[in-house]
């Protein structure tokens, strides 16, 4: 009899074209969902009659009672190699195994100067503006050629955010708790002398930093206070390192001049959710991993983590 595999949220109904799932067609039948589960009550009871699960970074979260509920589940396969809402005792518990796929820092990175040159340029509103009739011309583009980069976090991402700021001709600055002046310079960038300077300093902000208790709130009201009114805020990394509902204030009152957000503290975003209609905000429905060669790469290691599984010998095992 073949197992069931669950493929949640494919929402562009790609995850069995992208990548070849013909080596597991004869054990495995594949269910792709293009439709979100908002609660653990309708998770549990689409994947109840599931053997395995493929999900897609953190979105989905699966804590000890939702894999309670979960008895036929063996596999869960996640995409990349880190995820912080899997509660993996639980699943050794009820003999789950769990494992993850390679990811590139490419498509983040791109997006971020999607993002960041989005807002510079007031690409949206003069689009728009084109497109329906509006005024030639309504706003006055920020300059990057001279300007500040702060960069949180200097990691995979960040390091290559850099890159091309440097390329744009941008004074780059970089903070994060353990980075050291050495490993600053070897980016091509400067350390900041704190958080604080770096916020203070900066004509555009962006987050490149792990989700950790330490990281969770970091940008808060006092943080977002400190940054100039012309400046921009850019967060790709994730929700919760930065406050949003100081975010949010700081938006309606034009204290800074934009921010460009892909990550929310509730994904997919409700429908009546104030970020949906926030002023000076270019926000897009995090779509930094969304990329072809990424969902290729996340889907084949699917398979070959499924046939791995099936062969008794697990690969790219998390927990």
């Amino acid at each position: 009899m073949k197992l069931r595999c669950a493929v949640l949220d494919d929402f562009q109904s790609v995850a069995t074209t992208v990548a070849d799932w013909s080596s597991v067609a004869d054990d495995v039948d594949v269910v792709s969902f293009s439709e979100h589960f908002a609660s653990e009550d309708e998770l549990a009871a689409a994947l109840a009659g599931f053997d395995i699960v493929v999900t897609l970074r953190e979105r989905v979260p699966f804590p000890a009672a939702l894999i309670e509920r979960l008895p036929r589940l063996r596999l869960l396969i996640a995409s990349g190699m880190r995820n912080s809402v899997i509660d993996y005792a639980a699943a050794e518990r009820h003999g789950v195994t769990v494992c993850g796929t390679a990811s590139t820092t490419t498509p983040p990175v791109e997006l971020t100067w999607a993002l960041l040159l989005g807002l510079a340029r007031g690409i949206v509103p003069e689009a728009n503006a084109l497109r329906d009739g509006g005024p030639w011309q309504s706003t006055v583009g920020a300059d990057l050629h001279g300007r500040r980069l702060g960069l949180l976090g200097l990691g995979k991402i960040g390091s290559r955010v850099a890159q091309v700021g440097l390329a744009f001709g941008m004074d780059v600055v970089a903070w994060s708790r353990n980075l050291t002046a050495e490993r600053a310079a070897e980016a091509g960038v400067v350390l900041a002398a704190s958080r604080e300077e770096l916020l203070e300093s900066s004509d555009f902000v962006s987050v490149h930093l792990v989700l950790s208790e330490r990281t969770r709130g970091l940008i808060g009201a006092k943080e977002l206070g400190l940054m100039r009114a012309g400046s921009y805020l850019i967060n790709t990394s994730r929700a919760a390192i930065v406050d949003q509902d100081a975010l949010l204030d700081v938006l309606h009152r034009g204290a800074i001049a934009g921010a460009g957000i892909d990550v929310f503290d509730v994904e997919p975003l409700p429908a009546d959710h104030p970020m949906r209609t926030a002023p000076r905000l270019l926000a897009t429905p995090h779509l930094g991993y969304v990329s072809q060669a990424n969902y290729a790469t996340y889907y084949t290691h699917a398979v070959e983590g499924i046939r791995a599984f099936l062969a008794g010998e697990p690969v790219r095992r998390l927990g």
